[in-house]
């Protein structure tokens, strides 16, 4: 059973020192379920670290255009030692994985085709990093 309203508030008043007012207009049958996901998986420990998660938050909120999620995610970031190169590159990320999302869908690419040789290049590339001893992409600057 999910945390009721006054138990949410208890919590996020100690994690965050008040309860945002965007949580306060929550539904009554979404906000335990929101903050249980919220606190045990954004904000807890699991197998990605935080500042991780939190710039994967960051380049989603700038693909959806979210400028509320990216302020979010950008402090969250910051908070878990994420440096200012690093929230740069997890923003160029997002933006670069919607540049071909995009080509790659308009020109409706066939995905059976993009998957077997996308599968080809990875394996090609690991192997070729194995016979090297250079990691994949280290060769391509040379």
């Amino acid at each position: 059973m999910s945390l009721d309203r006054k138990q949410v508030y208890t919590e996020m008043k100690d994690l965050f020192g008040d309860v945002p007012t965007w949580v306060k207009t929550m539904p009554d049958a979404a906000i335990g379920g929101f903050w249980e996901l919220m606190r045990d998986f954004q904000l807890g420990e699991t197998r990605l670290p935080n500042k991780y998660k939190e710039l994967i938050g960051l380049a989603v909120s700038g693909a959806t255009r979210c400028r509320y999620c990216a302020l979010f995610h950008t402090e969250a970031a910051r908070m878990f030692g994420a440096t200012e190169e690093e929230i740069a590159e997890a923003s160029m990320m997002g933006a670069f994985t919607m540049a071909g999302s995009t080509f790659l869908n308009a020109q409706q690419v066939d995905y059976d085709e993009f998957r077997r040789e996308t599968l080809e290049a990875v394996a090609y590339a690991r192997a070729h990093a194995q016979e090297t001893g250079v990691s994949p992409g280290a060769s391509a600057h040379a």
